[in-house]
């Protein structure tokens, strides 16, 4: 049992710094490249999947933890790694960003003005979004605006 435990808790570790490097990544490459006011620890926070954060630990524990042969592991676990440091290249941190975040051509309504235009993130409060009337980005308030 103690075992299982130590297995888990390893993936749990390995999965941390493999998800720790994508999200900066994306921190570094999107959300400071638009100038979106965003803290990491909120960006990281409300950006997790627990279920794919727990899938990926219970298999990086089982391949650390049970399989016996390095040439199996290393190349798994080099290749994870070199994934999760590309994010930090700009074009993929960018990209990358893009796909998790940004929405294209959506409107928006608040009582006295309808927005149109790109969703680059969506926040616990505030909508960091480009018009296309204004041709610039600007912060919606969630609570301004009409269902």
């Amino acid at each position: 049992m103690s075992k299982i435990v130590q297995a888990f808790l390893t993936g749990v570790f390995i999965t941390f710094i493999f998800d720790f490097l994508i999200f900066l990544g994306i921190k570094e490459n999107y959300i400071d490249f638009y100038k979106i006011d965003l803290y990491y620890n909120i960006h990281f926070a409300d950006n997790q999947n627990i279920f794919i954060y727990l899938l990926f630990s219970a298999f990086f524990g089982y391949l650390v933890s049970y399989i016996d042969s390095n040439k199996i592991k290393l190349p798994i676990l080099i290749f994870f790694f070199t994934a999760s440091l590309a994010t930090l290249i700009p074009q993929i941190g960018n990209a990358l960003g893009a796909g998790f975040f940004m929405q294209k051509n959506q409107i928006f309504k608040s009582k006295r003005y309808t927005f149109t235009g790109d969703v680059y993130y969506i926040g616990r409060t505030n909508i960091t979004f480009y018009d296309y009337d204004l041709q610039k980005i600007i912060l919606l308030k969630k609570e301004e605006l009409i269902p």
